[in-house]
C-alpha cells in the first residue's frame, strides 16, 4: 500500500522544501522497520517546480496475524484463511495510517528547525493514494475531505474492468489538491484513512481520545461530519465515543467564547458537591452482598454466574475475602472478566486469590464445594422455572455453602420504573420475575427442604407500596442440617469400610439417591 505527497513551487521557493518539512531527503531512499512490516519513503521526481514524496508500506501477513491475534479486519476468529489472504498488502488501511505518524512524526507536529516559516505556511499540495477502502463510497469520500479545504477526486475502482456489470468495489482511488499546511494535511490522513475503512487493526484503548484529538485539533471540532468520524476512529467503542465528543465540545464552547478550553473547564469548582447523584442499583446491590458476606464471617466465596466479573472485582478489594471464585456459562463472559479484573497483569498473590471457572448452575459440580459462601445474584429469573430444581439442587443440595446469598428483581416495583412500559420485564433475557410473597415462598421452601434458615432484606429504596427494587434472600444453613450431614458421612465411611472388609470396591451408591455426573459443564446460556 502506498500513498504520494506532491508540491509544486518556484525557483525562488522550491517545491523541494517538501523534503525539509518531511525530514526525509531528496536524495535517500529510507527504510524504516515498522511492527507489521517495512516502510519506505522514495522521492520518484525532485525539482523546484515538482516535489513527490512516496511513501510505501509492505505488509507482513505472518506478523501481523501474530501479533494481533485475530484482532482487527480480516481476523475473524472463524476466519483463519482471512488473515493471510486479503487486502492489507494493497489497500489503504490503519496500517499506512500508523506508519504515517511513524515516518513523519515530526512533520506531523508541524515542526521544522530548517524552515520554520514554510512549515507554518499552507503549500500547493496533491495527495494520492490509489486503493483506499471507503465503506460509504467516493460520496463519503468528499463529504470528508471536502470541509478542509480540499478539491476531491474519488473514483470508484471497479469489481473486474472485463465485467462492468459486476459493478463498483468498495475502493475508491482519490486524489486530494488544495493549499494547505503539511502538518495539516498529514492529520487529515491520519484521521481519516481508518475512518474510511471503519477497520483498525490494534485494539483500540482509552488513549486512541488523546490520539484523536492531537490529529484532530483545529478542524474536527467543527467538522460536519464529526460524529461519524469519532465514531469510527474509536471502532465504535461507545463509552470512548461520548467522552471525545464530550471534549470536542467544550473546545468548541471556548473558541466561540475566545477561552482557552481549560479555563472553560474549571468553571465549576470541582471541590464543592454541587448535585447530589443517586447511587446506582447495581451498586447497591453488591455493597449489600458485601455487608451480608462480612456478617456471615465468610471469606472464602463462590460468585455463581458471575457474567462480566463486576462482583468478583469488588470482593477482591477487600482483604477479608481471601478466596473468590467466578463460574459462569458463557466463556465470552468469563474473557470480559478476565479482562475486567486485569488477571494478565496481577500480581502473583493477588491472582492467588481469583479463580474463573466455565460451568452451568443446572449441574452438580464437585470444585463448588466446600465453600463459605455462595452469591446468586440477579441469577435465577434468567432460568425457565423448569430448570429452576436442578439449579436449587446443584447449589443447596450438592455444594452446601454456609451461607447462600440470592438476589432478584422484584416485579411489584417495576410500576416506578417510568421508562419501563406496563407488563415489560426489567431485561429481555429475564424468564419471569416474582413479586415479594412469590419470592418468600420460594425461599422457604427452598430453606425447609435443604436445612437452612433464611432471612429477607430490601436493597433500594424501601417502598412503603411496592418494597424494594431488589429483594435478597440470605441462606443459612442450620445446626441440624450439620450434624444430619455429619451423619450421613460417618454412615458412608462405615458402609465404605465394610465394602473393603468384604472384597468390594467402596463405591456403592446410596439408597434413593440417583446418580449424577458432578463433572458435567454442558454448556447453555445462563445470564448474570
Amino acid at each position: 500500500m502506498f500513498l504520494t505527497i506532491s508540491a509544486t513551487g518556484t525557483h525562488e521557493r522550491p517545491a523541494t522544501d517538501l523534503g525539509f518539512l518531511l525530514h526525509k531527503h531528496p536524495d535517500k531512499a529510507q527504510t524504516f522497520s515498522m511492527s507489521h512490516g517495512t516502510a519506505h519513503v522514495v522521492y520518484p521526481e525532485a525539482t523546484a517546480e515538482r516535489c513527490t514524496a512516496v511513501l510505501l508500506l509492505e505488509v507482513d501477513p505472518v506478523a501481523l496475524v501474530r501479533r494481533g491475534r485475530g484482532k482487527g479486519r480480516g481476523g475473524a476468529p472463524d476466519a483463519a484463511l482471512a488473515q493471510y489472504v486479503n487486502d492489507r498488502p494493497y489497500a489503504a488501511s490503519s496500517l499506512l495510517a500508523v506508519a504515517l505518524s511513524a515516518v513523519f512524526k515530526t512533520a506531523l507536529r508541524g515542526e521544522c528547525k530548517a524552515l520554520p516559516e514554510r512549515a507554518a505556511a499552507p503549500l500547493p499540495l496533491r495527495v494520492e493514494v490509489p486503493a483506499l477502502p471507503a465503506r460509504g463510497g467516493a460520496d463519503l469520500v468528499r463529504s470528508l475531505f471536502e470541509p478542509m479545504g480540499w478539491a476531491v477526486t474519488a473514483e470508484p475502482v471497479a469489481l473486474d474492468e472485463d465485467f462492468p456489470e459486476w459493478g463498483d468495489s468498495r475502493y475508491v482511488r482519490m486524489v486530494l489538491e488544495g493549499e494547505l499546511r503539511l502538518a495539516d494535511a498529514l492529520r487529515h490522513l491520519y484521521v481519516l484513512l481508518p475512518v474510511l475503512d471503519d477497520a483498525k487493526h490494534y485494539w483500540v484503548a482509552p488513549d486512541e481520545v488523546d490520539k484523536l484529538l492531537r490529529a484532530g485539533d483545529g478542524w474536527l471540532a467543527e467538522h460536519p461530519e464529526q460524529k461519524l468520524i469519532t465514531s469510527r476512529y474509536l471502532s465504535r467503542r461507545w463509552s470512548l465515543t461520548r467522552q471525545a465528543m464530550e471534549r470536542l465540545e467544550l473546545v468548541r464552547l471556548a473558541d466561540a467564547d475566545d477561552l482557552d478550553v481549560e479555563e472553560l473547564d474549571n468553571a465549576v469548582d470541582e471541590t464543592v458537591d454541587t448535585e447530589e447523584r443517586p447511587v446506582p442499583l447495581a451498586v447497591q446491590r453488591r455493597a449489600a452482598i458485601v455487608a451480608a458476606l462480612h456478617a456471615a464471617g465468610a471469606s472464602r466465596v463462590l460468585d455463581l454466574g458471575c457474567g462480566q466479573g463486576q462482583l468478583v472485582q469488588e470482593l477482591l478489594k477487600d482483604t477479608r475475602f481471601t478466596e473468590v471464585v467466578g463460574v459462569d456459562v458463557s466463556m465470552r463472559a468469563l474473557a470480559v472478566a478476565a479482562r475486567r479484573l486485569r488477571l494478565e497483569r496481577m500480581g502473583e498473590r493477588q491472582s492467588a486469590r481469583v479463580t474463573l471457572l466455565q460451568g452451568s448452575l443446572a449441574y452438580t459440580d464437585k470444585r463448588l464445594k466446600g465453600y463459605d459462601a455462595a452469591v446468586l445474584s440477579e441469577v435465577v429469573e434468567h432460568l425457565d422455572l423448569p430448570r429452576l430444581p436442578a439449579l436449587v439442587y446443584a447449589v443447596f443440595g450438592s455444594a452446601r455453602p454456609g451461607t447462600v446469598i440470592v438476589t432478584t428483581p422484584n416485579v411489584e416495583y417495576n410500576v416506578r420504573w417510568e421508562s419501563l412500559p406496563a407488563g415489560h420485564v426489567r431485561h429481555s433475557d429475564h424468564r419471569f420475575e416474582w413479586t415479594r410473597e412469590e419470592f418468600r415462598a420460594w425461599a422457604g421452601e427452598v430453606a425447609e427442604r435443604h436445612g437452612y434458615a433464611v432471612a429477607y432484606l430490601p436493597v433500594g429504596p424501601d417502598d412503603p407500596e411496592v418494597g424494594p427494587p431488589t429483594q435478597m434472600a440470605v441462606f443459612t444453613r442450620t445446626e441440624q442440617a450439620e450434624q444430619r450431614g455429619q451423619a450421613e458421612q460417618a454412615e458412608q465411611a462405615e458402609q465404605t469400610e465394610r465394602n473393603g472388609r468384604a472384597g468390594g470396591n467402596g463405591r456403592d451408591e446410596q439408597p434413593g439417591r440417583s446418580p449424577r455426573n458432578d463433572d458435567d459443564t454442558t454448556k447453555e446460556e445462563q445470564a448474570a
